[in-house]
């Protein structure tokens, strides 16, 4: 279980309150309007910003005494964050645990034709969109073996039906894998097709 108790983060003059159990292998999106703080909590969870209280719970231990490489959480920032110099293929291999560099290859290019960007994973993102940009990262965090996943408006440059396909893998690979994950997203859609829980901010 995740489990966010009386949690408070400050921004300037601002203070942001949270209170919530999530249970393991739940999705939760995270809707609200902006500046209510629904990107400050990812953060928060992945130790990116520092809580004035409360505490972040993973099984029991204490996230907030973890530094952020030690914490059990893969995170997707709005910008994505690939490394210009490496192939799709290679940032989408970043971070994930595979027997060999061919087992690698095989599991992210199966992923990728279920995302419609197989035939893009040669080339560098600057060459991509930023739709196939989002989707070379979604790849990325979802197939890392951390069992926290933090999306921070994973679809927000895909088309409607791009959006459909990409949101179904997510939440399949989300359920094969026992993932504990947080979306935040404006679009009723993904709260229909994703969530176990709707956590509404305000």
């Amino acid at each position: 279980m995740l489990e966010i108790n009386q949690l408070k983060i400050t921004l300037g003059s601002h203070v942001l309150a949270y209170q919530q159990h999530i249970e393991s292998g739940n999705i939760v999106t995270l809707q609200g309007v902006s500046g209510v703080g629904k990107s400050s909590l990812l953060l928060c969870i992945a130790g990116f910003i520092k809580p004035t209280a409360g505490r972040i719970l993973w099984q029991d231990t204490d996230l907030c005494a973890l530094a952020i490489e030690q914490r059990p959480v893969a995170m997707l920032f709005q910008e994505n964050n690939l490394f210009e110099h490496l192939s799709a293929l290679k940032n989408a291999c970043l971070g994930a645990e595979y027997r060999s560099t061919k087992h690698a290859e095989a599991t992210v290019t199966e992923a990728a034709e279920r995302l419609n960007i197989a035939d893009q994973l040669h080339k560098l993102p600057t060459e991509l969109s930023g739709g196939q940009r989002q989707r070379v990262g979604l790849l990325r965090t979802l197939l890392r073996p951390e069992p926290i996943i933090l999306l921070d408006e994973p679809f927000a440059e895909l088309d409607s039906q791009t959006r459909a396909v990409a949101a179904q893998w997510v939440a399949d690979i989300a359920k094969q894998n026992n993932k504990t994950l947080l979306l935040v997203t404006h679009q009723e859609e993904d709260v229909k097709k994703l969530a176990d829980v709707n956590w509404l901010l305000t």
